[in-house]
């Protein structure tokens, strides 16, 4: 009878077990059963780099669970070569324009070229081939340095992912670690610090070498010791590339050969900034209320 007391006791919480791990399979089943809609298809050509010359045409977008658009016909170009900004307040629309550039998402209108070539008329692999993208939200897993890194080239050298974290000026405080590049950093990178984790995001990106460089203001996180460092890495990193910058911080954007006001989706006033200054009472109150 003692013997037999707990096997039947157990039993007891065999149905609330079941109700809990079957809750939490429709939840899992969701995300699995949900049918991928950009799909990388090898039958299309291969992007074709030249000038990295990057052109919307009359795009617009919204998001499945709204019926407002994001974006609304948006037209912009963007030389090869040169540094793009786009400012404006929060749920202006400069995160979907950066997101339509890889195809995270596929606008409803328009389309969106590079080097004359529709993104969706390529294959997504080459697309995003060509594309680096350095954002406040890091993804580093629980490996060591040196393959998270890899990451971005499986088949770099030890040599090349040294050359690209003293680039990205991660070489020092790596070095300064027990196992150096064969340190253990945890999951998301749990052992490092925010400017610590944003260099090794840009050393991937350098040692890619990709022609297009997106940046959802890789800073704005950061305490000015760390923002300097990364800064300077950032500089190295879109050195004669075509960079696309989301900018909260107007003072990271001076530099810019271009910058995109964005108000409610749409573009209201584009150029330098010694011109939108003086032209843009938008850009002007931004620009005011950062410097207060």
């Amino acid at each position: 009878m003692m013997l037999a007391y707990q096997p039947i006791r157990s039993l007891a919480t065999i149905n609330m077990t079941i109700f809990q791990g079957s809750t939490a399979a429709k939840r899992i089943f969701e995300v699995i059963d949900k049918e991928i809609l950009i799909k990388n298809n090898e039958e299309l050509p291969e992007l074709e780099i030249t000038n990295c010359k990057i052109n919307f045409e009359n795009v617009q977008f919204n998001y499945l669970n709204t019926k407002q658009k994001a974006i609304k016909n948006i037209n912009l170009e963007i030389k090869g070569g040169t540094i793009a900004a786009f400012v404006g307040h929060s749920g202006a629309g400069k995160s979907t324009i950066m997101n339509l550039i890889p195809r995270f998402y596929d606008p409803q209108d328009g389309k969106i070229l590079i080097d004359n070539q529709n993104i969706k008329k390529v294959s997504l692999k080459s697309l995003r081939k060509n594309l680096s993208l350095v954002s406040q939200d890091i993804i580093l897993f629980n490996d060591t340095i040196n393959k998270n890194i890899r990451f971005a080239k499986d088949n770099a050298s030890f040599e090349e992912i040294v050359e690209a974290c003293k680039f990205a000026a991660a070489d020092e405080f790596i070095n300064k670690l027990e196992n150096k590049y064969d340190t253990y950093i945890g999951e998301n990178g749990v052992k490092l610090s925010g400017g610590q984790k944003q260099r090794l995001s840009i050393a991937r990106a350098i040692l890619k070498k990709s022609p297009i460089i997106l940046l959802d203001e890789a800073t704005s996180s950061l305490d000015t010791g760390s923002e300097e460092i990364v800064q300077n890495a950032i500089l190295n990193l879109i050195k004669n590339k075509t960079t696309l910058v989301i900018a909260h911080r107007l003072s990271t954007i001076h530099r810019a050969d271009i910058i995109f006001v964005l108000k409610n989706g749409n573009i209201i006033s584009s150029g330098n900034h010694e011109y939108l200054i003086k032209n843009c009472k938008e850009y002007k109150s931004l620009y005011q209320k950062q410097l207060k």
